[in-house]
């Protein structure tokens, strides 16, 4: 295919949804992952309407040997993949760490986490047959924060800009750059949940971000290992903690 192959994961709604249309528009033709098969088909609607292409992954990013197989169909189907957009996560209980049930624990790190180590893994061959690989990841200001009772969200996001500086100082000299977004507050289901006393209609939202998802995905943008602070709309290094003295 001319187009570039660009997959997107939690592109049911939210950001998901936003940047899968954006990038539809700007040429792309966009592999939606989801779980919810309604929210995909509503989705490829609005992508035909606006002259694009999907192919539509109904599957939860918690089902490691789904992602596996993934990897082997879009490469049977496409032989590579030009940008990957890891959107998909989960706020988790908000509570002290000291009552927060394991099993939920376990759940916010397999889908803020692990799923997208498993996504690293099976699509970084993919990428690699790319002319211009980028792939961006979905942080949070929550990972520098560390609010009380943010513990298992924070935690999280946290490892996940690890992994993804990791993985970009790994990949750098096969082109591949790989880069992290926060957000910021902005009009979505999860911000809702994390904010209910909040007026939605003071956000930002997720049509405001896309076109700078799209950029940040574009063959053009060759910064690596960094962090896209939409607030600010600037490029950031991975902020490091200030030194305590010890008197």
């Amino acid at each position: 295919m001319d187009k570039r192959i660009a997959v997107v994961t939690g592109a049911s709604r939210g950001i998901g949804r936003a940047a899968a249309l954006a990038l539809a528009q700007a040429g792309c033709h966009v592999v939606a992952i989801a779980r919810t098969e309604g929210g995909l088909t509503e989705l490829d609607d609005e992508i035909q309407a606006v002259g694009g292409s999907s192919t539509l992954v109904p599957m939860s990013v918690t089902d490691g040997e789904a992602i596996d197989r993934l990897g082997g169909a879009l490469f049977e189907r496409y032989g590579r993949v030009d940008a990957l957009l890891a959107n998909a996560g989960i706020l988790g209980p908000m509570s002290p760490l000291n009552v927060i049930d394991p099993k939920k624990w376990d759940e916010v790190f397999a889908v803020n986490v692990t799923a997208n180590w498993r996504l690293i893994r099976s699509l970084d061959p993919l990428l690699r047959q790319s002319a211009a690989p980028r792939a961006l990841f979905v942080s949070s200001g929550a990972a520098h924060k560390c609010r009380a009772y943010w513990g298992p969200y924070s935690a999280s996001k946290a490892a996940l800009e690890a992994l993804v500086r990791t993985y970009a100082h790994e990949v750098e000299t096969f082109g591949i750059k790989a880069n992290l977004v926060n957000p910021g507050p902005l009009r979505t289901r999860m911000r809702a949940q994390a904010m209910p006393g909040e007026d939605p209609l003071t956000l930002q939202t997720p049509e405001d971000l896309a076109p700078h998802i799209v950029a940040a995905l574009d063959p053009a943008e060759t910064r690596t290992g960094l962090i896209y602070d939409f607030p600010s709309l600037a490029w950031l290094e991975p902020r490091a903690p200030e030194p305590v003295r010890a008197d």
